[in-house]
């Protein structure tokens, strides 16, 4: 069967989290309509173990998120292109719906919705708010799982060389293209850095930075502090 869709995972030293993500991807619905391909950077010998011979694995010389999602692109057979994070499993008919969100041939992509793995009530807070943040703005976030029309992706170049906000402005860039849409279903991802750091502080903190972005303001030099 032609591959449909092409899953594009970027792996900066996460193997442990890719794992257990690609362990739940062989359990998708219609598996055998997907591609997966892996553009990873970092812990080469944990990421190989975690790939193994069930995705494509990339090397690209460039370690940003966003290099490592367009090389993952460039290399992309699908007629579809869906961006997953390394630690963020998508639900078992994440393709079924996807392909009936794409049947509206206005519609040039789209996301899921967002829901913490972790139980804490203070992450339950966090989703609440964030929930109703991408619902009212329609601006997707990577641990959302945008998907988009391969065609599409292309045209709008993919996604700008930032070290932040590469997802929230390939999101905004591809509403300007057509019909942009939130699917019913959570992908679900882990909230390790929220819980790691402090959840309430890194929730300001992102938000600090989307006023940033909302203002015009830099927000690239502030990448290090984000990654920690």
């Amino acid at each position: 069967m032609a591959v449909w869709c092409s899953i594009v995972i970027p792996a900066r030293n996460d193997a442990a989290a890719l794992a257990l993500t690609l362990d739940a991807l062989d359990r998708l619905e219609e598996r055998s309509r997907a591609e997966i391909v892996v553009a990873a950077c970092g812990d080469p010998a944990g990421t190989t173990h975690a790939a193994r011979e069930r995705v494509r694995l990339l090397w690209p010389e460039s370690g940003t998120r966003a290099a490592l999602m367009n090389a993952g692109a460039a290399a992309a057979g699908g007629e579809v292109l869906f961006f997953l994070h390394a630690d963020s499993m998508p639900p078992p008919d994440a393709l079924a719906r996807i392909a009936a969100a794409l049947a509206d041939p206005r519609v040039v992509g789209g996301a899921f919705e967002h829901r913490f793995a972790e139980p804490a009530w203070s992450l339950r807070a966090i989703n609440l708010v964030n929930r109703i943040r991408y619902r009212l703005t329609r601006n997707w976030y990577g641990d959302q799982g945008i998907f988009v029309r391969a065609e599409v992706f292309r045209a709008l170049g993919g996604y700008r060389d930032l070290r932040l906000m590469e997802d929230l402005d390939f999101s905004q860039r591809l509403k300007a293209r057509g019909r942009s849409v939130l699917v019913d279903a959570p992908v679900v991802t882990s909230g390790r850095r929220f819980l790691a750091r402090g959840p309430w502080r890194t929730f300001f903190f992102i938000v600090w930075l989307l006023a940033r972005w909302t203002l015009g303001l830099d927000t690239e030099r502030y990448a290090e502090r984000w990654r920690g």
